[in-house]
């Protein structure tokens, strides 16, 4: 969701009321609740015609009011208690707000990355990747690009081999995590890791580590990292899609972010993202292209990863096919 779409929500739910909202937020992943929780907390105030243009439904009522909550912070407080129970709430709060940490792996995706890093950086590699299974994919790519090369690339290896996790196995986590061990020994052995799940998590790492974690796997085990390759869909593979796939994504992308990952790709996958773009479109990309001064190569995998995201949800969601040998590992 990009920033319009997520100041759109945050205006919504904020005309809601707390219940409403509180409603809502259940039904959002972590990272959805902190980016809206995050941009409630800028909009203190917002123009009337804003209002309007989000619910017009309700313009008579929304117009009478320049500023949606009188504190905006209590507000959003008001509501993740209500949505999410005073614990997860409070991780929340604090991220948004500034603030601590708690345990147990279902805290830890509620967590920051730098802060699971440093909860996890000395445990067992192992232990690394039973609980990175437990996250989300582009959650678990962040905390293994904050680990040393070595670890790193163990992990994604122990995670790539991995089809499940008995309950014991958790037991060497240390007090922080202990909470999550309630009742497990009347768990069933669950279907997590695998090479798909190693890939899914390489490709939020960026290009050259995605590169190095591979190379590292394959000295390894070279079938191995062929397999977790061959599941992996990296920005290069854009050229693989249908040209309805490629219309299907541009909706999704914000114009600016679009010139940036453009800045760092081949003429070709340029080419590829043109001929998808009404005329008058891509003749503006090109000059976005053309006056857009050097970018940082951070910048500009971030962008392309953030594409390769919207890529990976409209596959998930069945709206459109990845091609090659990537398919299979998201459709």
């Amino acid at each position: 969701m990009d920033d319009q779409g997520l100041e759109r929500s945050a205006i919504l739910l904020m005309t809601l009321g707390e219940d409403a909202a509180s409603e809502v937020f259940k039904h959002l992943s972590p990272k959805e609740v902190q980016k809206i929780g995050e941009m409630m907390t800028r909009l203190r105030t917002v123009p009337k015609d804003k209002v309007g243009q989000v619910l017009d439904q309700f313009q008579a009522e929304a117009a009478a009011n320049g500023s949606l909550v009188a504190d905006t912070d209590e507000y959003v407080k008001a509501v993740l208690r209500k949505a999410l129970g005073e614990e997860k709430a409070g991780l929340l709060i604090n991220r948004i707000l500034q603030g601590s940490d708690t345990s147990g792996i279902e805290s830890l995706k509620w967590m920051d990355s730098d802060s699971v890093a440093e909860l996890v950086r000395n445990e067992h590699p192992q232990i690394i990747a039973s609980i990175l299974v437990h996250l989300e994919r582009d959650h678990s790519g962040e905390i293994l690009a904050k680990l040393s090369p070595r670890v790193r690339a163990d992990v994604i290896l122990r995670v790539a081999t991995l089809d499940g996790i008995q309950p014991n196995a958790l037991k060497e986590l240390n007090e922080v995590l202990s909470r999550v061990l309630a009742g497990a020994d009347k768990l069933k052995k669950a279907a997590l890791g695998g090479p798909k799940v190693a890939a899914e998590m390489l490709n939020g790492l960026g290009t050259s580590l995605e590169t190095e974690v591979l190379d590292s796997v394959r000295e390894s085990d070279e079938d191995l990292a062929q397999s977790i390759q061959d599941q992996m869909f990296t920005f290069d593979d854009v050229i693989k899609l249908d040209d309805r796939a490629m219309q299907s994504v541009l909706k999704e992308v914000a114009n600016d972010g679009l010139v940036i990952a453009l800045k760092g790709a081949s003429a070709e996958i340029r080419d590829k993202f043109l001929k998808n773009m009404s005329q008058r479109a891509a003749e503006a990309l090109r000059e976005d292209l053309e006056s857009r001064g050097p970018v940082r190569v951070a910048d500009v995998e971030m962008q392309q990863k953030d594409i390769l995201k919207t890529v990976r949800r409209l596959a998930d969601a069945g709206e459109i096919s990845i091609g090659g040998g990537g398919e299979d590992a998201f459709v």
